[in-house]
């Protein structure tokens, strides 16, 4: 199929901003970096859905450590704005008393979600908790978070694809593409 530049997600027009081959590139090295940092440890990689699970499985692939996976849903938008709210939709399924947490998450923008998600996750007494994001927009940043782990800081822009979406939709492309109209 031949690479389109601009993409209709219901009717708003994206252009694409990041490509496939940049987003691999970036995950390899996040992977080394946390593989090389975790050398030795077992952590828990807590995925947040739904739009970090495309990011979650091409990591989890390129990490070469002992390590388990599980997921959590926390949201926070509606169309291309953020509620402010976070509402907990599923809870965790995995016991991290002592153990090395790394959250996996598409986009921090507010950090509002995070800040939510941290604060439950340190009541469970982890032995550490790092953050991993595919995307980060600092401009955005309402809370102080110690972001460990970014593939890619972007401006203040509404971005869909490679899991990230517009209504539910976009999540399913290879490439990141950027609002327009």
């Amino acid at each position: 199929m031949k690479e389109h530049k601009t993409i209709q997600v219901k009717e708003k027009t994206f252009v694409i901003s990041i490509p496939e081959s940049e987003l691999q590139e970036q995950i390899k090295r996040v992977a080394a970096e946390i593989s090389r940092d975790y050398a030795g440890c077992q952590p828990v990689f807590l995925a947040v859905l739904n739009g970090s699970f495309i990011f979650a499985a091409d990591l989890l692939r390129e990490i070469d450590l002992h390590c388990e996976i599980s997921f959590v849903k926390l949201a926070s938008y509606e169309g291309t704005k953020t509620t402010g709210s976070v509402r907990e939709v599923i809870g965790l399924n995995v016991d991290i008393t002592g153990r090395p947490v790394i959250i996996v998450e598409d986009i921090v923008d507010t950090g509002l979600t995070m800040a939510h998600m941290l604060d439950t996750l340190k009541a469970q007494n982890p032995a550490s908790i790092d953050i991993c994001t595919l995307l980060l927009k600092p401009s955005k940043l309402q809370v102080k978070l110690d972001i460990r782990y970014c593939c890619k800081e972007i401006p203040d822009d509404f971005v869909v694809g490679y899991g990230l979406d517009y209504d539910g939709f976009g999540r399913n492309t290879k490439d990141i593409y950027t609002i327009i109209k």
